[in-house]
């Protein structure tokens, strides 16, 4: 039978774990968006030679397991560089570079998509680079990039379950705590869950809600 003793403060200390999977979810997708950006336009405008080492870099992100990142990162920055710093600074850090990592590649691709007969058309008509990039390659980029944001998005805020091995207390930490506390495994996992999706859920509706929206312009 399931444990009948979570009381309300219990609930609140998930809550606030929800919030901390929300606040490391928010700065690393918003810094690894923007990086991402950055990261895709350079390795579409100069081409897979000169972007090989960004590529190679990207690829080493995009390879090794998030949790391994977590514990190297957390290693390298206290132990040998000696810089005391939090493991919410190293949480953030560590997942704004592997959102980037995967960002850089809808980025490039959206790109891509965009008929090069109509940004031939753009640039005839007297368009400079930037003028091509923000009118025309980026409103229809962006159609093609964002359900696999989304996508990335939701995660993203999923892998950061795995900040708990850099002392962050997030939702599944502190579902961990209280299971420690209560014994009643099945009926946290639960509520945990039910959190992840009252999170998730809207996100992902909108997301829909905007492709659907795009697509019958």
């Amino acid at each position: 039978m399931f444990d009948t003793s979570l009381t309300a403060n219990d609930l609140i200390f998930l809550a606030q774990g929800a919030g901390m999977t929300l606040v490391v979810t928010a700065i690393s997708v918003f810094f690894g968006t923007i990086l991402g950006i950055v990261f895709g336009v350079f390795r579409y405008q100069v081409g897979p030679w000169w972007a090989a080492p960004l590529t190679f870099v990207l690829d080493i992100f995009r390879s090794i397991p998030l949790l391994i990142q977590l514990v190297l990162a957390n290693a390298f920055v206290t132990t040998v560089l000696g810089i005391r710093i939090s493991g919410f600074a190293v949480a953030c850090g560590v997942l704004s570079l592997y959102t980037a990592a995967y960002c850089a590649e809808i980025v490039r691709g959206g790109i891509e998509a965009v008929p090069q007969t109509l940004r031939r058309a753009a640039r005839s008509l007297g368009m400079t680079w930037g003028q091509d990039m923000t009118s025309i390659v980026m409103p229809l980029a962006t159609r093609v990039a964002l359900p696999s944001w989304i996508g990335l998005a939701l995660g993203v805020m999923k892998d950061s379950a795995l900040v708990y091995i850099v002392q962050v207390v997030e939702l599944l930490k502190s579902t961990q705590i209280l299971i420690t506390r209560l014994q009643e495994p099945l009926f946290l996992l639960m509520i945990c869950g039910l959190f992840y999706f009252l999170i998730s859920f809207p996100i992902a509706r909108f997301g829909g809600y905007l492709e659907k929206r795009w697509s019958n312009d």
